[in-house]
C-alpha cells in the first residue's frame, strides 16, 4: 500500500521534519509521539501506515534536503543524531523533489504540475498520491468571476493573466491529476466553488485549512469550557512571537491578516459571540523555528464578578506540525481508498479554520475524527 505524499513547499522546515520523522519511525529509531493516529484510541486502525509513505514535492527554492536537515538539527528541531541516521533515505527523497513549474499560462503550469505528480506515481509504483500544501501563507486574494464555475475557470486559466493564487492553482493541479488535496495553510487552496465541483467530478476528497498546532489548539479547549460554564468572556487577546521563515513571511501585512483571522475564528464559532480583543503576530528572528504565544482572557462570573486568565505556549512549530502531516496523509489516502469525495469535514480536529459546518471545540472534533477512523476501517475494501 505504498502511498505518495507530495508536499508543496517540500524544502521547508515542516516538510523536511515530516520526512525525517517518517523515515526515523519506519527505521525504528524514534517513537511516533505526536501522531494522532498512533494514540492508543486510534492505533493500528488506518492504512497506509507511516512506513508506507513515500515523499516527493515541489519547491521554489533549491536548498538540498540534507542541508535543511542539518539546519533543523542545529536549531534543536530534530535530534542531532537523527538526520545523519536517515541520510541515505533522505538523499533518495531528494530525487523526487522538483522545482515549482512556471509556464506562460496557469493552464500550462497546472499541466506541468500534474505531469510531475503522474511521473511520481508511476515511477514509485504508488497506489495513490496525496498532495499537501505546507508552503508559506499567501494574502487573501480578491474574488474573481472565473471562480464561479468550473468551465469558466478552465477557460480563464488559458488566458495570459493569473486568475488563481498559488495554493488554489496547486489544488486545481492536484485534483486534475486525480490526487486528493490537503491545505495545511490558511491560504485559499481548494476553498472555491469551482474546485469543490472539480473534486466531486473526479471523486476526490480534500481537507483544510490552517493546521492547529499551538495557541489555537489551546483556544479550542478553553473556549468551550467558558461556554459550557456559562461564563461571559469579555476580552481575549493574544500575542504570537514567531521566528524562522514562517515568521518572516507573516511579517507581511497581507499574510499576517490572513493568519490572524484564521486564529480568531474559533472564538466566535465556539462562544457564539465575538469578545473584544485580537490576535497579533510579530516576527522575532532570534526565535528560529520556535514560537511563543501569550494570551490574556478576562471573563465575567456570577453577580458580574470580574476575573481573568493568562496562559503562555512555547513550542516548536515544525515538531508540532510534522506528525499531523503524516496523520493527514494517511487519513486522506484512506478516505480516497474508501470512495469518499468532497470536503472531509471530519478532519476539523487538525485545523484552525476547518471546512464545512463543524463544531470548533476540540472534544467534539475528536469524537468526529474517531467516528471517521472507525468508518474508514469498516469500509476498507481489503
Amino acid at each position: 500500500m505504498r502511498t505518495g505524499v507530495w508536499l508543496i513547499g517540500a524544502r521547508g522546515s515542516v516538510a523536511v521534519t515530516s520526512m525525517i520523522g517518517a523515515l526515523a519511525v519506519r527505521a525504528g529509531l524514534t517513537a511516533p509521539t505526536g501522531c494522532v493516529l498512533e494514540s492508543p484510541a486510534l492505533q493500528g486502525r488506518i492504512r497506509p501506515g507511516i512506513g508506507d509513505l513515500v515523499f516527493g514535492g515541489h519547491d521554489v527554492t533549491s536548498v538540498p534536503l540534507e542541508k535543511k536537515a542539518a539546519e533543523l538539527a542545529g536549531a534543536g528541531v530534530v535530534p542531532v543524531t537523527l538526520a545523519p541516521a536517515v541520510r541515505g533515505e533522505l538523499l533518495a527523497v531528494e530525487q523526487h523533489i522538483r522545482p515549482m513549474p512556471a509556464a506562460a499560462t496557469q493552464e500550462a503550469t497546472a499541466r506541468a504540475i500534474a505531469a510531475d505528480l503522474d511521473d511520481f506515481r508511476r515511477r514509485g509504483d504508488l497506489e495513490r498520491v496525496v498532495v499537501i500544501n505546507v508552503s508559506t501563507t499567501e494574502p487573501t486574494p480578491p474574488p474573481h468571476p472565473a471562480h464561479a464555475g468550473l468551465d469558466g475557470l478552465r477557460a480563464a486559466l488559458a488566458g495570459p493573466e493569473p486568475v488563481l493564487p498559488p495554493s488554489a492553482l496547486a489544488a486545481y493541479s492536484a485534483l486534475s491529476a486525480g490526487c486528493p488535496y490537503v491545505d495545511f495553510t490558511p491560504s485559499t487552496g481548494a476553498r472555491l466553488p469551482a474546485l469543490a465541483a472539480l473534486a466531486l467530478e473526479r471523486g476526490l476528497p480534500y481537507a483544510g485549512h490552517d493546521g492547529k498546532t499551538g495557541e489555537t489548539l489551546v483556544k479550542s479547549v478553553l473556549a468551550p469550557m467558558f461556554a459550557q460554564r456559562n461564563l461571559k468572556v469579555r476580552t481575549w487577546s493574544g500575542v504570537n512571537l514567531l521566528g524562522g521563515g514562517d515568521g518572516a513571511n507573516l511579517a507581511r501585512p497581507g499574510a499576517n491578516a490572513a493568519k490572524a483571522a484564521s486564529k480568531q475564528r474559533v472564538l466566535s464559532e465556539t462562544l457564539g459571540y465575538v469578545p473584544q480583543g485580537e490576535t497579533r503576530i510579530d516576527f522575532l528572528e532570534d526565535l528560529g523555528d520556535f514560537k511563543t504565544a501569550w494570551d490574556l482572557v478576562t471573563f465575567e462570573g456570577f453577580l458580574g464578578t470580574a476575573m481573568r486568565m493568562e496562559f503562555t505556549w512555547h513550542g516548536c512549530d515544525s515538531a508540532l506540525a510534522a506528525p499531523l502531516i503524516l496523520d493527514l496523509a494517511r487519513l486522506t489516502a484512506a478516505a480516497h481508498r474508501a470512495g469518499r469525495a468532497g470536503p472531509l469535514a471530519e478532519l476539523a480536529f487538525f485545523f484552525k479554520d476547518p471546512l464545512g459546518e463543524v463544531p470548533h471545540g476540540l472534544a467534539e472534533q475528536w469524537r468526529s475524527l474517531h467516528d471517521l477512523v472507525t468508518a474508514l476501517g469498516t469500509e476498507d475494501p481489503s
